[in-house]
């Protein structure tokens, strides 16, 4: 009898039938390619050459045999992928240790960790705190938690599990906060009871710690509609005007000094949200990621209310905040979303000296983004809402009663598809590129299930901010939350990234020529089709995203670098384009890119963003007043790019650019030190002001303007 000693010194018996299958695994691994018959070929030749060598073979010499006779039979890419699974699986057997990363971390050589969030320093001790217990997380997760297909296939860049340095944790992505609810009737925060609001001061500072409460227990943005702040400045307005009332007893006075004392209320209420939000560092080393959700609904109990609750937000980020030398410059926080509809889109409207504010707003600090009402309603049956974090979208949901349910809702995680690579593989045969998607898709849908299995028996004690007191529901102690993991309450999205690579890849032409556009929009369409049959299947609500993808650009296509060599227009630029945007280097006007994109738009309902890089346009807000109504009528979701930095060497207040080598420098007194830099750049949705890795920074430095 054949004897094969296994890693740990025991005998076994000889089974061909192992090699066979460990062989076909690796021909279905995403690098992998299958030839029919193959395995049982070599796994029978193997058993063949075992009975000439008369004596015990090691497991180490099988694994040999195996890879050799794939060579031999011209199969370099599952001897490739069998050498990469073979791998990983060492990798998770073996006590692995993640010091040099860590090391890494403290000596600021690991820069593949350190710039990978524009918005974390890396410097502080806080910051790195989380960071290194990422690596940790990162390490457990691989090694334990995720099959070897799985992560053989992220550390490969055939696909990217978002937030594995979360992923051990009983914690979610992003979510819509319902501060309505938590406001009004009460909430609860490191175990202390807080009532509703009597004022509007202390709403405003009991948001912001419900915000740093949220912030500390998922990864994730969170976004607030502002309009639940309403009813507070009401009361503040009352209770000034009962106390004037009573000190002065003249009616008409009473009510202007209620005027203005509600107004300093005001004031002094969104200085706080502005610098409590800056200057907060929660737990995971980083201000908290929230977005601000800018809606006046007609005939709304709090309307006036509202919009001066807006107007007050746009003058004070125009103003900026002060940075360390005492200027005033663009922080990166809160995001502000202003919604345009028909009460404020055109010049008669009744809130149209809003949306010019927000437009002077825009010209000076990028913020805010707009979303369009009347295209936002016709994607999602009517309903207008804020997105999670910077572009996530919820899917409508309606409650037993019937009635659309947003605030209190959220998403899982992500699982983000690398197209360029696909398109490199498949070597210009469209059935090809397809035929290797629809095989990686099944790889995202396991991810997605993963996450599902992961958080399926957490109790609702884990996080009493989001599941007990009202961020997202208000279940009892010990009460599980798997019942709002699935049924479309909330989601498990699909990433995707390069679409204009894959055009090129596969059809010779960006996807903004009518060919590549008809490629472009098959794969939505395939994304999409998945999409449906994954959460009919499963009972999962999945959806498809235009990964923000921040320092992933740069991730895959390093790695697609290094295995596949420069290739022009792909690899040759150290990054990637996200989702479905038009190259950062193509020459197109600010509406046709727009316009084009919005297509695109209608195909990503659960995640997307446009954008357009613009010239300081503070002395033409007329044209950047038609760009906005453009908007409003053709696209969604859309932002503006512009530059507001600071030197505070020699007080440079201008654009700060990308030198030859890759380094931000001062064109006044070139300046190259970050420490006395403040650069600010949209980069994934967000605002970074922290400076970006070398892709992203090569990615900045491509943009060409739009207008």
């Amino acid at each position: 009898m054949i004897t094969v000693r296994k890693r740990n010194g025991n005998s076994v018996a000889f089974d061909s039938e192992k090699i066979k299958i460990a062989i076909e695994k690796a021909m279905h691994s995403p690098n992998g390619i299958y030839i029919e018959n193959q395995a049982q070929k070599i796994a029978d030749e193997i058993f063949d050459y075992a009975q000439t060598l008369n004596k015990e073979l090691s497991i180490y010499d099988i694994e040999e045999q195996v890879y050799y006779r794939l060579i031999h039979y011209n199969n370099p890419a599952t001897a490739r992928a069998y050498e990469s699974y073979k791998s990983v699986q060492a990798f998770k057997r073996e006590a692995n240790t993640t010091d040099d990363e860590i090391l890494g971390l403290l000596n600021q050589t690991n820069t593949e960790v350190i710039d990978e969030n524009s918005n974390k320093n890396a410097i502080i001790a806080s910051t790195q705190r989380d960071l290194i217990a990422g690596e940790v997380s990162k390490d457990i997760a691989k090694r334990k938690m995720i099959p070897a297909d799985l992560v053989e296939a992220h550390d490969s860049g055939a696909i990217h599990i978002h937030d594995l340095d979360y992923f051990i944790q009983p914690i979610f992505n992003c979510c819509l906060v319902n501060m309505k609810d938590m406001l009004g009737k009460g909430t609860v925060v490191n175990g202390k009871m807080i009532e509703s609001p009597k004022s509007f001061q202390v709403a405003c500072n009991v948001m912001t710690q419900i915000i740093a409460q949220i912030a500390s227990n998922q990864y994730g943005g969170q976004s607030i509609d502002i309009s639940c702040l309403g009813k507070y400045l009401r009361r503040s307005y009352e209770k000034n005007l009962n106390l004037a009332v009573e000190i002065i007893g003249d009616l008409d006075l009473a009510q202007k000094m209620a005027d203005e004392m509600t107004k300093k209320d005001l004031q002094s209420g969104i200085q706080t949200i502005q610098y409590q939000i800056n200057t907060l560092m929660t737990s995971n080393g980083q201000a908290p990621f929230v977005t601000l959700f800018m809606h006046i609904k007609d005939g709304e109990a709090y309307e006036n209310e509202i919009a001066q609750i807006i107007e007050e937000i746009l003058k004070q980020r125009i103003q900026g905040i002060k940075n360390d030398a005492g200027v005033y410059v663009t922080p990166a926080f809160p995001k502000l979303i202003y919604v345009l509809d028909e009460n404020n889109v055109n010049k008669d409207s009744k809130y149209y000296y809003l949306t010019s504010l927000a437009i002077r707003c825009t010209a000076k600090r990028m913020y805010p983004d707009y979303i369009s009402a009347k295209k936002m309603r016709q994607n999602y049956e009517g309903n207008v809402f804020s997105p999670m974090g910077c572009r996530a979208f919820l899917p409508p949901y309606k409650n037993e009663n019937g009635q659309y349910v947003f605030d209190g809702r959220f998403n899982v995680g992500v699982c983000t598809i690398n197209l360029p690579q696909i398109g490199i593989l498949s070597q210009g045969d469209e059935n090809k590129f397809f035929e290797i998607l629809e095989k990686r898709m099944e790889l995202v849908k396991r991810v997605g299930i993963l996450r599902y299995k992961h958080l399926k028996n957490v109790t609702s004690d884990v996080s009493p901010i989001h599941w007990q007191h009202g961020a997202i529901a208000r279940l009892p102690k010990h009460a599980k939350i798997e019942s709002l993991l699935k049924g479309g309450y909330s989601t498990y999205t699909i990433g995707y990234i390069g679409i204009y690579e894959a055009s090129m890849l596969v059809k010779g032409v960006s996807h903004t020529d009518p060919k590549g556009t008809e490629f472009a929009n098959k794969i939505m369409d395939f994304l999409n089709k998945k999409k449906e049959e994954w959460t009919k299947e499963t009972g999962l609500q999945f959806a498809v995203y235009g990964t923000p993808a921040e320092s992933l650009t740069h991730r895959f296509n390093s790695i697609d670098r290094n295995r596949f060599g420069i290739i022009e227009n792909i690899t040759d630029k150290g990054y990637y384009t996200n989702s479905f945007h038009v190259d950062v280097r193509e020459k197109i006007s600010a509406f046709e890119k727009f316009a084009f994109e919005a297509k695109f738009q209608d195909k990503s309902s659960g995640g997307c963003i446009s954008y357009v890089e613009i010239p300081n346009m503070e002395h033409n807000l007329e044209a950047l007043e038609t760009m906005v109504k453009f908007i409003y009528d053709n696209i969604q979701y859309a932002e503006f790019n512009t530059k507001s930095d600071y030197c505070s060497v020699c007080g440079y207040d201008g654009e700060i650019k990308v030198n030859e080598n890759n380094e931000w420098q001062c064109p006044q007194c070139g300046n190259t030190d970050k420490a006395t830099l403040s650069v600010v750049r949209r980069t994934c949705g967000y605002l970074g002001e922290n400076f970006w890795n070398e892709g992203r920074t090569k990615e900045i430095k491509d943009r060409v303007l739009h207008i």
